[in-house]
């Protein structure tokens, strides 16, 4: 029996809980996107969404992130739609998605009829699983098990002021509560690296942090371009180093137990620092083309929820986990109400306390594993971006108590 104000889950047989139980419809090709979007056209306003990789010829990160992606805890079932002749390794992701138990199928339009055919195949098994889905068992889940990271975006002289210290402090609060919390944005941490090693588990994990932010300030450097737009200087930021106290603010004062690359999932619970920018030299271009590329590699270390923090105001969402959207200028959150979940603007506005507004992004995060919504998921926000990266390994200190994990 469900216990009055506990979270609502499934359960994959990887013993994760997810609190979507959501069918994804993966192109492999962008020649097979459109074919994907016409597929989800009649379950508007269900919980079923797009994603897909656009390139022909996949790397191991685009493998690695479809694999991870698909099976995810809050994904419930999966619809791989291929064109047939890319080069993407489909029958690896099949098997991989097939392993885990959930409802899997493998649609290739040149071998369905072409466009309309596979349209209406790819329909008709979407909602026989939405029929299976609907009976699916759910469990308790308590805060614990929670994975939540953390993003701003739209950032402007509020961001670091209100928007950024509550999301912290929501963190502080949830990782008390034992969940795991993962902040990022490298290139949004320079100036910062060596306030950020002072919280470091240990002295090799600080050397770790500081080398990733320095790493992603040769990589800007190198494409001759920074982490700092338009939009930033306009609400009233003057520098990088000063976005970038900002941008700390949301990770809290916890203790950094380690740090993650896209696709692997915390081994522990605590905080961790979240490496998006590509190692060795640019090749594909810039580490993170928008907001969304950054959340769905959240997501990809297994992130139940997203919390955003935006000054001037961002409306997007994302694809399998939701994301809350916490808006620092009450100006802004005046003009977009429909697009905010916490008016973190009311510690500027009329003088909210940093706990109260940070009690109440926490409260909303566990609302979501209670049927609760975000105003970009009532809202239809499914975006979502992959493109093409390249990582090495993480060394031994990046993780340094992974041993008892």
């Amino acid at each position: 029996m469900t216990k009055p104000g506990a979270m609502h889950a499934w359960r994959r047989s990887d013993g994760r809980k997810g609190i979507r139980n959501t069918v994804v419809v993966t192109y492999l090709v962008e020649c097979a996107h459109h074919v994907a979007r016409q597929i989800v056209r009649p379950f508007e306003g269900m919980d079923v969404h797009v994603i897909g990789f656009p390139g022909c010829f996949p790397n191991d990160y685009s493998q690695r992130m479809m694999e991870t992606l698909c099976t995810h805890p809050n994904v419930g079932g999966v619809l791989l739609v291929s064109l047939g002749c890319e080069n993407f390794r489909k029958g690896q992701l099949f098997r991989h998605i097939e392993a885990t138990g959930r409802p899997v199928e493998l649609l290739t339009i040149q071998h369905s009829g072409g466009t309309e055919a596979s349209v209406r195949l790819g329909r008709d098994w979407v909602s026989k699983t939405l029929s299976y889905l609907i009976d699916a068992p759910t469990v308790d889940m308590v805060p614990s098990e929670l994975i939540i990271g953390t993003i701003c975006g739209g950032s402007d002289a509020t961001s670091g002021i209100a928007g950024n210290p509550a999301a912290g402090r929501a963190f502080d609060m949830l990782l008390a509560e034992g969940a795991t919390c993962i902040f990022e944005e490298t290139g949004e941490l320079i100036g910062c690296e060596h306030i950020i090693a002072e919280r470091a588990a240990n002295p090799a994990l600080a050397n770790e942090l500081v080398g990733s932010v320095k790493k992603a300030a040769r990589y800007y450097a190198d494409m001759g371009y920074g982490s700092f737009s338009q939009g930033n200087a306009e609400g009233g930021l003057t520098t990088i180093e000063e976005k970038s106290m900002g941008a700390y603010a949301k990770s809290g004062s916890a203790c950094i137990q380690g740090i993650v690359k896209p696709c692997i999932v915390p081994p522990k619970q605590g905080l961790y620092l979240l490496d998006v920018v590509p190692d060795g030299p640019p090749r594909f271009g810039f580490p993170n083309i928008n907001d969304n590329a950054e959340i769905i590699e959240l997501i990809s270390c297994g992130a139940h929820a997203v919390i955003f923090v935006t000054g001037r105001g961002s409306v997007v969402g994302s694809a399998i986990s939701p994301v809350l959207k916490v808006c620092a200028n009450p100006e802004t959150f005046a003009r977009m109400p429909e697009d905010m979940d916490v008016n973190a603007g009311r510690i500027l506005s009329e003088n909210a306390s940093l706990e109260d507004v940070g009690t109440e992004i926490r409260d909303k995060v566990i609302a979501l594993g209670q049927a609760g919504q975000t105003a970009s998921e009532r809202l239809g926000h499914q975006e979502f971006v992959l493109t093409y990266k390249s990582f090495d390994p993480l060394g031994p200190a990046c993780l340094p108590n992974v041993a008892a994990a």
